[in-house]
């Protein structure tokens, strides 16, 4: 079977503005402009386009599956008016202290979508804010790119994958 190729993203701090209290519900959502023409450009060089993030807030019983499930169809309508798409987004609900396998750092969302979608993690990678998302992208074999939160910095992000 042939593996595909993933660029695997966190959430908050990549594709939305990430807000200390968390982003709780769509009225929270800030979705970076340009956005659209990043995914839209990994896109055409074939990669798929999974979202993995962690979400404690929902354990932390700050906001709800419902909630984050919104957030999330909000940002596909958003790029589907562009032509663009996340192939999937996963998250993790539980907090640091639940110690689950699914928490970045540790691997288990990427594994999750490395088996669901066929990918190749050695052609793939893992692009974040924070050392947990590298280090998550590192455990699997994958690439990894770290910017600094609320960048925006979509330009130096596809002449390091596309280069």
């Amino acid at each position: 079977m042939n593996k595909k190729k993933a660029i695997f993203l966190d959430r908050d701090g990549i594709l939305n503005r990430n807000r200390d209290d968390y982003v709780k519900d769509i009225s929270e959502l800030e979705i970076f402009p340009n956005i659209e023409n990043f995914i839209k450009k990994l896109q055409a060089s074939g990669f798929l386009i999974i979202v993995v993030s962690n979400q404690s807030a929902i354990n932390r019983g700050l906001t709800t599956h419902s909630n984050v499930d919104e957030i999330h169809a909000s940002i596909q309508a958003y790029l589907n008016k562009f032509g663009a798409n996340i192939d999937n987004f996963y998250y993790c609900p539980h907090t640091p202290a639940e110690n689950c396998t699914c928490r970045k750092p540790k691997p288990g969302l990427l594994i999750k979508a490395i088996d669901d979608f066929s990918i190749d993690p050695l052609s793939s990678w893992m692009v974040g804010d924070r050392d947990s998302d590298v280090d998550a992208g590192e455990s699997v074999g994958c690439k990894t790119i770290k910017i600094q939160e609320n960048s925006c910095d979509f330009e130096n992000i596809l002449k390091t994958i596309l280069s």
